[in-house]
């Protein structure tokens, strides 16, 4: 996708916990009306959805947002017979919220900026090796272990660098804080150092959960 392609104003479905990155896809199942609505609206149109994280304030049906997110293509869709989409989102870029826009709808639509993020579109050509990571990947196996994760290591290692390091922060048990401040790295590089801090906290407290402040 092309910078002068990316909207202005993009639907947002808030998910706890979860974030996705550019380069990556991942399954869905819609079943809520408001969300429903919202994948409808979406296939008649550029398919694009804002993937982003509620925060723990704000109502209970309304919670305040992180200020960043990352759109998804859909690029695929099946509907059940009990009316439930299953949908795959691929990431293509981040963003950042500029404000919230009223609307007459069941799901929530944001005016978005991607300016920051739009290295997000070109292929990463940073230099890390498998090798130096090794550290990263062991108490990344150490810490899945602990929380009961089971993780097809041999699938990951056969993807790109920066791709396993995103699917292996996609995936991880961290805290929705902690998964924020990943998907926030502007670049692999300091993602990986992110990632290392977070886990640092993690080895020191023996992988019992603990919050990177």
């Amino acid at each position: 996708m092309k910078k002068d392609e990316l909207p202005k104003v993009i639907p947002i479905f808030p998910l706890s916990n979860f974030i996705i990155f550019p380069r990556t896809t991942v399954p869905l199942n819609i079943f809520e009306p408001r969300y429903i609505q919202m994948v409808d609206t979406c296939m008649k149109g550029n398919r694009l959805i804002g993937m982003i994280q509620p925060k723990k304030t704000g109502e209970p049906k309304k919670p305040d947002l992180f200020e960043v997110g990352c759109a998804g293509k859909i690029t695929s869709f099946n509907e059940t017979e009990d009316g439930r989409y299953f949908i795959s989102l691929n990431g293509i870029c981040r963003f950042k919220i500029l404000r919230e826009n009223n609307n007459n709808k069941l799901y929530r639509e944001c005016s978005i900026n991607f300016d920051e993020y739009f290295d997000d579109l070109q292929i990463s050509n940073e230099e890390i090796k498998f090798s130096n990571l090794k550290l990263i990947f062991n108490s990344l196996k150490n810490l899945f272990k602990k929380q009961g994760y089971i993780i097809n290591w041999k699938d990951i290692e056969k993807k790109k660098l920066d791709q396993t390091i995103n699917t292996l922060s996609m995936a991880s048990p961290f805290s929705l804080e902690e998964k924020q401040i990943l998907l926030e790295s502007k670049n692999l590089n300091l993602r990986i150092k992110k990632l290392e801090e977070i886990l640092k906290t993690y080895t020191l407290d023996e992988f019992s959960n603990t919050t990177l402040q």
